[in-house]
């Protein structure tokens, strides 16, 4: 009778608290944190929708006996701490002592009664809401719980006088975080975390699912990444200028990352020093490392020098279909595009981008058969900057008709007439999704070879291609023209009136 009595009191007051202002959560959690020692007791026997706002007032003024006994005996699978960290400043007190939770907890042989806690996460941007859906509705703070915890209570079955949850052997704690390397960043916190895990051998995993090094030393990516789950990045981006020797040396470490979703690299290097065989076993060590990465969906190869006449080398060892392939700023000879084209696993890309690659004095024939076989797919393409004349751009206006499920096409940069523009338009008229179009200031709009606008020009024409564009139907396909200034480098826009760069603003 006694326990029915008291779980029908802690039901109304949950009920009670939940349906409140949130602003009388905010003074009952105030005032109950007046007195930390009474806080903390009460930990055991407060009901669980009522830890996120006590967290958050306690995290707010910095209560680090109270958030330490907290994680202690935190009662749901996840605590999203990075959230928190975005909000309030300083972070280094109060991760200090969600770290010295945890510390207690797993220096314990058994698993305390109210504790669920398998995931810190200390991403910035995951769980935005958690903290604030307490404040709502019963539903939504209910769907943040695990299943047991939003039924009735109920009286628990002994074994050998004891509760079957007693006696349950810690599992690690996983802590997930991004990381960005950068040299001469000084992170405190991540250098605590580090240390931690260094400390809690086997029983804190550190885990991430998006990385970025930009240049930093290539032991101190090492003794990083050695804290790391590798198996738990999901998206890299390496934008170093390394050699290709460096690359070689971070290779055994992009192997181990088996759930690799998203790759980047960018600016690598060959060093005139290095010998051809060097250069070959280190290009091998690279691309070999492929041949683990069973999910890689989206690679991004950017300014990379030894590509030319090996591209077959990274594509013969992809294990599963790319969405994504952008290789841009690089030299590619006609036998890559040949083997780009015959690759099994780009027939399903969504988005192709060719950007800085020099197509001028390639065959386009490949081109024209890499459109063909992702016609049913190709979402985004990207032309731009390729050397690309009029000749070879009527080469591949009959596949490019085809891309049925084409959104945006760009291809600014490249020496085009205004009729090659109306051809282009008439050809794909038809594709229905396709919404925007990037072209380059065609050929008559120039004054003269040094590259020079003439914005009234640029005017007319594209007046003119907006009229055939509602003449034909499709007034809401958006074609806007990005033109490059020959003196600054930064582009002008033009749809339907010119962003200029400084260089044409009057002085």
């Amino acid at each position: 009778m006694e326990q029915r009595r008291r779980f029908l009191l802690e039901q109304r007051f949950i009920r009670m608290s939940m349906w409140a202002p949130p602003r009388l959560l905010e003074l009952a959690g105030q005032s109950l944190l007046r007195n930390e020692a009474l806080a903390i007791a009460a930990l055991e026997e407060l009901p669980t929708e009522l830890f996120p706002p006590l967290f958050t007032v306690a995290y707010a003024e910095r209560r680090s006996k109270t958030l330490k006994a907290m994680v202690q005996s935190w009662p749901f699978a996840c605590l999203p701490l990075g959230s928190l960290m975005k909000e309030w400043q300083p972070h280094q007190e109060n991760f200090q002592a969600a770290l010295n939770g945890l510390d207690v907890l797993l220096a314990q042989e058994v698993r305390p009664r109210r504790w669920k806690l398998q995931v810190l996460d200390l991403r910035k941007n995951a769980h935005r809401d958690f903290w604030t859906t307490w404040s709502g509705s019963r539903a939504s703070v209910y769907s943040l719980m695990e299943p047991e915890a939003t039924q009735p209570m109920k009286k628990k079955r002994r074994v050998d006088g004891c509760r079957m949850r007693g006696k349950q052997p810690l599992a690690p704690v996983e802590v997930l975080i991004d990381l960005c390397l950068k040299e001469g960043s000084r992170d405190k916190l991540l250098a605590s975390l580090i240390e931690k895990v260094k400390q809690k051998k086997g029983l804190l995993h550190l885990c991430c699912k998006k990385l970025k090094i930009f240049s930093v030393p290539m032991q101190n990516i090492k003794m990083i990444l050695k804290m790391v789950q590798l198996d738990s990045v999901q998206d890299l981006e390496v934008n170093c200028t390394w050699k290709l020797s460096t690359l070689g040396k971070f290779a055994p470490h992009l192997g181990q990352m088996g759930n690799l979703r998203r790759l980047l690299l960018s600016h690598i290097h060959m060093s005139s020093y290095t010998s051809l065989e060097q250069e070959e076993h280190c290009v091998s060590q690279f691309t070999s490392q492929f041949l683990s990465l069973h999910h890689l969906q989206e690679l991004y190869l950017d300014s990379i020098s030894f590509l030319k006449g090996r591209l077959n080398q990274v594509l013969r060892s992809l294990k599963s279909p790319l969405e994504t392939l952008s290789i841009t700023n690089c030299l590619l000879s006609e036998s890559d595009l040949t083997h780009l084209s015959q690759c099994p696993n780009i027939s399903q890309l969504k988005d192709l981008g060719l950007s800085g690659v020099n197509l001028t004095c390639v065959s386009f024939e490949p081109l024209q058969v890499l459109l063909e076989r992702t016609s049913t797919t190709l979402q985004d393409l990207d032309l731009d900057e390729c050397g690309i004349m009029d000749s070879q751009f009527t080469a591949i206006l009959p596949a490019l008709s085809h891309c049925s499920q084409l959104t945006t096409f760009s291809f600014c940069g490249n020496p085009i007439s205004m009729a090659m523009l109306e051809n282009l338009l008439l050809h794909t008229i038809g594709l229905s999704k396709l919404s925007h179009v990037m072209y380059p200031a065609p050929l008559e709009s120039y004054e003269d070879v040094e590259g020079t606008l003439h914005l009234g020009r640029l005017a007319y024409l594209h007046a003119k291609l907006k009229q055939m564009l509602r003449d034909l139907g499709r007034p809401g396909m958006v074609w806007f023209s990005a033109n490059p200034c020959p003196h600054c480098g930064d582009r002008t826009f033009y749809d339907p009136e010119p962003i200029l760069c400084p260089c044409y603003m009057p002085a």
